[in-house]
């Protein structure tokens, strides 16, 4: 298989100093660590502390005032100087994280299985099982992590799992269910064909998640190692396994929401696919205990041919912006 741990990227970006703590921030591909104040900062607040400290020598009027005044006194200065917010001179301190693109591995599972409950309600109560079948399916599938990464660290993942070969698992069966209730009337011919698992190229569930401020040039990358799998895995394959890794079609199911009557995708790269599909449409899905609002869902069924428009339209605008 290709190797996938020569593509790395490094971005960053600033983040607002906590007051009382220091947070570790994952943005714009690098971690962002709040840093303290600095020693000056903190020589010269000590020395601002220890100026309204010192005070002249009290007369001989105030030494007659009682303990207890002097200590609700001292105790009224601590809390303001508490409340004081220290700025630093400098930025957040930035760590350089290199990205690799790894193939899918038992390490992984909980990381994938916390990303896949975080894309959307309709994939967080088949994680267990997706998780499971993406590992398995490591001929076509990458994961983003760490160089060094010992601990099934992952920041995104990407695959696509045969409707056919996984047809009897619960989590698939129960994809498709879904799909099939919510698919309008027009449409509903051919989605039943592509999820039947009986098409002359099998078709694909295209399962993709990440943290949502990853790096463009890293969600291109994302998307180019699976493609990158796909061929590689129908040149190298032999008899059934090859047929079954030639997909002629693939089954999205975007994560999005409504806002003032529009539909808005929680990954841009879900939006030039749709643009590239053969059909989409909408799934609300059902409201669960906590939720203002109910979830909602775009489905994308697009073939081959409309996945690699697809990819250079995404290549077009993330080097086009990268550009600018």
């Amino acid at each position: 298989m290709p190797q996938k741990k020569e593509d790395k990227e490094e971005t960053s970006s600033e983040s607002e100093v906590s007051d009382e703590e220091d947070e570790d921030l994952v943005l714009e591909g690098v971690i962002l660590r709040n840093p303290d104040v600095s020693d000056s900062d903190d020589t010269s607040s000590s020395e601002d502390d220890d100026e309204q400290d010192a005070k002249p020598p009290p007369s001989k009027k105030a030494k007659k005032e009682s303990s207890t005044q002097n200590k609700q006194q001292q105790q009224k200065e601590q809390l303001q100087k508490q409340k004081r917010k220290k700025k630093p001179k400098e930025g957040p301190e930035i760590v350089q994280v290199d990205f690799t693109f790894c193939d899918m591995h038992e390490k992984y599972f909980h990381g994938l299985k916390t990303l896949l409950t975080g894309t959307s309600p309709i994939y967080g109560a088949q994680s267990s099982g997706l998780a499971d079948m993406m590992i398995k399916n490591v001929s076509v599938g990458t994961v983003i992590s760490t160089e060094g990464d010992d601990e099934g660290t992952i920041f995104g993942y990407a695959s696509v799992l045969n409707l056919t070969t996984y047809q009897e698992e619960p989590a698939i069966q129960a994809l498709k269910k879904i799909c099939l209730e919510k698919c309008p009337a027009a449409h509903k011919p051919e989605l039943e064909v592509v999820l039947s698992g009986k098409t002359k190229r099998p078709a694909g569930i295209y399962l993709q998640g990440r943290m949502v401020n990853l790096p463009l040039e890293i969600v291109e990358v994302l998307h180019q190692q699976l493609v990158l799998d796909m061929d590689w895995a129908v040149k190298n394959a032999q008899g059934v396994d090859r047929k079954s890794l030639d997909f002629g079609a693939f089954v999205r199911i975007a994560p999005a929401y409504k806002s003032s009557g529009s539909t808005f995708y929680k990954y841009f790269d879900d939006e030039i696919f749709a643009q590239h599909a053969e059909f989409t449409f909408e799934m609300e899905l059902p409201k669960t205990y906590g939720m203002d609002e109910a979830p909602f869902c775009v489905a994308l069924v697009i073939t081959k041919t409309g996945h690699r428009a697809g990819m250079e339209s995404l290549s077009e605008m993330i080097n086009g912006a990268a550009a600018s």
